[in-house]
């Protein structure tokens, strides 16, 4: 599903996963335009400092994702281990811990907070000669098969 970039909608849009879908783990892919042939695996999402507007002209009230929720939250997926444990072929894998204060992280931090934690992000360049489609298909289908294994063995 592609969300927009309007924070109330894609707010909309996260909601309705988690509550009609209630899948085992939802995970974001997000466009990085400054990021040359690198792949940023994101920890936690942050509620606070939306201050930037969204293409309908908005930022969320108080400037956080959701009025009274924790300051941070955490993936269940631990990125630090995905990031050390894989090899992914013509392209680099980093792991960061701070996504941004735009429509990336408000994403995600609503999905974790909407998903108990049961969410992912990853960040994405564009598509170059060097990062083919093909390229990130590959790397984004490793990783994200890595990912299920770290929800199945938690569930276990």
């Amino acid at each position: 599903m592609q969300l927009p970039v309007a924070y109330q909608k894609a707010k909309e849009n996260i909601f309705k996963i988690w509550t009609t879908l209630q899948p085992l783990l939802t995970v974001h892919v997000g466009l990085a335009s400054s990021s040359k042939e690198l792949i940023i695996l994101e920890q936690c999402g942050k509620n606070k400092g939306y201050q930037e507007m969204d293409t309908c002209g908005f930022h969320p009230e108080g400037g956080c994702c959701i009025l009274d929720g924790p300051e941070k939250i955490e993936s269940i997926i631990n990125m630090k281990s995905l990031w050390k444990n894989i090899s992914l072929e013509g392209i680099d894998i980093i792991f960061s811990r701070d996504a941004g204060r735009y429509i990336c992280d408000y994403t995600y931090y609503t999905s974790l907070y909407y998903g108990n934690g049961r969410a992912a992000f990853i960040h994405v360049p564009p598509l170059s000669k060097s990062v083919t489609a093909h390229i990130l298909g590959k790397a984004l289908r490793t990783i994200i098969l890595e990912m299920l294994k770290q929800c199945r063995e938690e569930r276990e």
